[in-house]
């Protein structure tokens, strides 16, 4: 099956080419196609001529997208639609990741595939609209939720924490948002293995367990060996950051279960992402 990857540079993408081998996998990136561009994203799709199209590509930039929302709804709104149009001509199926910033994050439970969306900032608000989109423009399509990636390929929580710790005397982390961690190597494993199915509608895939960021950090401190940093718990509203965060967005993992898949807990994945980083660093050196 030949599978085009757009935004294979990024953490999540990168990931997938590695663990991605049954199948022929073509990476792409900004460099090979503009996703606000619909003549360049055209033309590479019928170029290629895939069988599934995997759109991990994304501005994910919380704050970034707040503070230019033009560019976030050009990239993950517009950027999807563009897809869609260009893989319904070569009826090629498409896989977008998403994410669990689509919901407001005012309830208790985790949230089900069915639940109506309600983002609370421009990066969920832009998402949003490029789910929206997928379904207005194409007919065979699958949306794979996620939430809190971390991996080594790029910018990731557990780098920041690792990276404070080595300068700050003590850190202050939220303790009132409460999701579940997602390590980008097991939800590209989830992706390839969803792919492979044939998968239909929307699927909220995350590492099992939930936690709020506070939790997160002690526990990166914890197995890293640095437990005796202090960790100061504080609220969203004293992190003063530009862009809303939803207080609870845990994601229902019986869609991922109804394909008779299971992510491992997010402890058992931090553990492997920091022996995959101890690895990475001693091959570097």
């Amino acid at each position: 099956m030949r599978v085009l990857v757009l935004g294979a540079r990024g953490m999540l993408g990168t990931d997938l080419l590695s663990e991605w081998q049954s199948d022929e996998l073509i990476p792409a990136g900004s460099a090979e196609a503009d996703l606000g561009n619909f003549n360049e994203v055209e033309k590479l799709v019928v170029k290629v001529r895939p069988e599934w199209i995997v759109l991990s590509a994304a501005f994910t930039d919380v704050d970034g997208c707040e503070r230019d929302p033009e560019l976030a709804f050009a990239v993950n709104a517009t950027g999807v639609e563009n897809v869609a149009r260009a893989a319904q001509s070569v009826a090629a199926r498409v896989f977008l990741v998403s994410t669990d910033y689509v919901f407001d994050g005012m309830g208790n439970r985790p949230y089900d595939i069915d639940d109506p969306v309600a983002p609370i900032n421009v990066y969920g608000a832009s998402k949003a609209a490029g789910e929206a989109a997928l379904r207005q423009y194409h007919s065979a399509w699958c949306i794979g939720r996620t939430s809190w990636l971390f991996g080594i390929h790029g910018p990731s929580f557990p780098e920041k924490i690792l990276s404070a710790a080595q300068t700050r005397p003590q850190l202050s982390v939220v303790n009132d948002q409460i999701g579940s961690p997602t390590y980008t190597r097991d939800l590209a494993c989830a992706i390839r293995d969803l792919v492979g199915k044939d998968a239909r509608g929307i699927t909220h895939i995350t590492n099992e367990g939930i936690c709020s960021w506070y939790d997160f950090a002690r526990e990166i401190l914890s197995v890293s060996g640095q437990k005796n940093i202090p960790v100061l718990p504080i609220t969203t509203d004293q992190s003063a950051r530009p862009a809303r965060r939803p207080h609870y967005s845990v994601l229902s993992a019986a869609s991922l279960h109804a394909y008779n898949l299971r992510l491992r807990p997010w402890q058992q994945a931090l553990r492997a992402f920091l022996q995959e980083r101890r690895s990475t660093t001693v091959t570097s050196s």
